[in-house]
């Protein structure tokens, strides 16, 4: 084969991303391992949202008489998807396939059981939202536009299926949600109510962060790790807590890097470009300055 009348260099190229990609290579899925669907998996996380938010997410509502059949209708959708999806990646022996299935369908009953309080829970992030902008003139307009709420929808969902258990699923979704929103939250990683992603771009929030109640956070900022701790070859020790714990009613404004197994103080506000490393007692108030010139004692505030 030519191209252009030079001898083509297709086969070698070809061969040579074929060398090593035999039965255990790890970066070519085995061929009778089926993957879970990221198209699925988007229409999954579309018709979540529009059971949480109908009207503002998924077809328009055309009557508040007929919510009870638009609703029923997403959720038996969702239950299909959501069972279809956790059976691939809870792929078992050859024989099992029927209790895998019956499995799959119990924890997708369990998650559609959740969805009310996921969406209390979600209904008191707008308000957070609403009485905290200024911006803000409606919470349908919140819904409709702000894309922490999107973000916010994605991670509450995730986080969810991460506490039944589910694998891969929650971090295809929430990395779903970074790429449409540009905010990085981890599914793992526990949020509580009122809470509130103001702009949101460029927000990190790690795998083992915990924040509490009426927590506001503005764009740029990253609640993420310090330094990993290493095992005997040298590899990062999984599963360790390594991100801050955040508590109540404490605001952190735009860039602030909170880095380590480290604990903000409730009540406490962190200026904006400050980097944290050391614990902060309740009631703080920490600006790029002070932060500079202060002295910590025992590893807690200034």
């Amino acid at each position: 084969m030519s191209i252009n009348g030079k001898v083509s260099n297709i086969e070698q190229v070809v061969s040579l991303l074929s060398n090593g990609c035999g039965s255990q290579c790890e970066y070519v899925p085995h061929p009778e391992q089926k993957l879970p669907s990221i198209d699925r998996l988007r229409e999954f996380v579309d018709l979540v949202r529009a059971v949480i938010f109908p009207g503002y997410f998924g077809s328009p509502i055309s009557s508040f008489e007929s919510l009870h059949h638009f609703i029923g209708v997403r959720i038996e959708k969702i239950a299909e998807l959501l069972t279809s999806q956790i059976a691939l990646v809870r792929q078992s022996e050859p024989g099992q396939e029927e209790s895998l299935a019956e499995d799959a369908a119990t924890v997708a009953a369990k998650f559609i059981g959740l969805l009310p309080e996921i969406r209390r829970v979600l209904c008191t992030d707008v308000r957070a939202i609403y009485d905290g902008d200024p911006a803000a003139k409606s919470h349908g307009e919140i819904i409709f536009c702000y894309p922490s709420i999107r973000a916010m929808v994605n991670h509450r969902t995730a986080h969810a299926l991460i506490g039944l258990g589910v694998p891969l699923i929650p971090r295809i979704i929430s990395e779903m949600s970074h790429s449409e929103t540009g905010i990085d939250i981890h599914p793992g990683a526990k949020i509580g109510e009122y809470f509130c992603i103001d702009h949101g771009t460029g927000v990190v929030i790690g795998e083992t962060c915990t924040i509490g109640d009426h927590v506001r956070i503005y764009q740029g900022v990253t609640l993420g790790a310090k330094r990993f701790e290493l095992d005997k070859e040298g590899n990062p020790v999984k599963n360790l807590p390594r991100h801050p714990i955040i508590e109540d009613n404490v605001v952190i404004y735009s860039n602030a890097n909170i880095l380590g197994r480290i604990t903000i103080g409730r009540n406490s506000v962190i200026g904006g470009s400050v980097w944290v490393t050391r614990s902060v007692p309740p009631n703080s108030r920490l600006q790029q300055q002070k932060a500079v010139e202060s002295t910590f004692i025992d590893g807690l505030g200034i």
